[in-house]
C-alpha cells in the first residue's frame, strides 16, 4: 500500500536526475514541493514522450482513470495496482502495455499498528536519502460531458521487504535507475514474455531507512518540512532487519 508520499524535489532537479525534459504547461509558477503527497492531487511523473520518444516530466493526477470509464469516481480505487494482477485486470492492462512510467519521491508514509487502538506513523525513504522512482502506469481519459481531457497514474506495490513487514503486507515497487529505460519501454505495445514485470519486486531492505514522525501526518491540511522530524528530538528510530535500533 502506498496512500501518502513526500515529492519535495524541485521540478528541475526531477528533470535533471531522470534526464527528462519538462512539459512547460503541466507547471505553474506557483508550484511548491508537497511534504504530505495525497490522491486526487497533481504530481510529477515521468514518462515516454509520444512525439519525440525522450523522457519528459509532466503532471497527472494521483488516481488512475482508465480510458474507457464511464466517470471519473473510479479513481478513488485506484492509486495503488498490484504487480500481480497487472496483467489480467482489464483497468491496469493496456496502460501495463503501453503507458508506463516512473513516480519520483523522496519519502512515502506508512503506520505501523502499536496496539487496537493506536497507529505510529513513519517516514520511508532510501539509505542514501536519493530520490526513489516508484514504478507506475498512466492514462489518458475524456470526460464525455465537458469534452476535457483528464491524465492520472497510479502507483504500483508489491510485496514487503523485511523492512516494510512491521507495517504492511504491500510495499510501492521502486526501481533501480539501471531499470528505468526497461520499464519506461518504447511506447509501443508489448507482449506478455516482454513486459517488464520480473522488476516489481521488494526493493533490497538494507537500502531503506525507517523513523518515527508525528501524528500531523494523518491530516491532508498539513502540508510542511516538519512532518518528516524525527519524533525523537536527536535521532530518527530506524528499523532495522531485526528491529528498532
Amino acid at each position: 500500500m502506498c496512500g501518502r508520499y513526500v515529492s519535495r524535489t524541485e521540478k528541475q532537479r526531477i528533470a535533471e536526475t531522470f534526464h527528462a525534459q519538462i512539459v512547460p504547461e503541466d507547471y505553474d509558477p506557483d508550484f511548491v514541493p508537497d511534504y504530505n503527497v495525497a490522491p486526487q492531487t497533481m504530481q510529477p511523473v515521468i514518462r515516454r514522450s509520444r512525439d519525440t520518444g525522450k523522457r519528459e516530466l509532466a503532471r497527472l493526477r494521483w488516481g488512475l482513470v482508465p480510458f474507457w470509464a464511464k466517470d471519473a469516481k473510479i479513481a478513488y480505487s485506484t492509486i495503488n495496482a498490484r504487480a500481480e494482477s497487472l496483467a489480467t485486470s482489464p483497468t491496469y492492462r493496456e496502460a501495463l502495455k503501453h503507458r508506463r512510467c516512473l513516480v519520483p519521491a523522496d519519502a512515502f508514509y506508512e503506520w505501523r499498528q502499536i496496539d487496537k487502538k493506536t497507529k505510529q506513523p513513519y517516514a520511508i525513504a532510501l539509505e542514501n536519502d536519493e530520490m526513489m522512482a516508484f514504478a507506475g502506469l498512466w492514462e489518458r481519459w475524456k470526460d464525455k460531458k465537458t469534452g476535457q481531457p483528464l491524465e492520472t497514474y497510479t502507483i504500483i506495490t508489491t510485496d514487503p521487504n523485511e523492512l516494510m513487514e512491521p507495517f504492511h503486507d504491500r510495499m510501492p515497487a521502486i526501481l533501480s535507475p539501471r531499470d528505468f529505460d526497461r520499464w519506461l519501454g518504447t511506447g509501443e505495445a508489448e507482449t506478455q514474455p516482454m513486459l517488464p514485470l520480473d522488476l516489481l519486486k521488494p526493493f533490497p531492505a538494507e537500502k531503506m531507512k525507517a523513523w518515527k514522525v508525528g501524528n500531523k501526518v494523518g491530516n491532508t491540511r498539513n502540508n510542511s518540512p516538519d512532518l518528516l522530524l524525527p519524533q525523537e528530538e536527536n535521532s530518527p528510530t530506524n528499523l532495522s532487519l531485526f528491529g528498532e535500533l
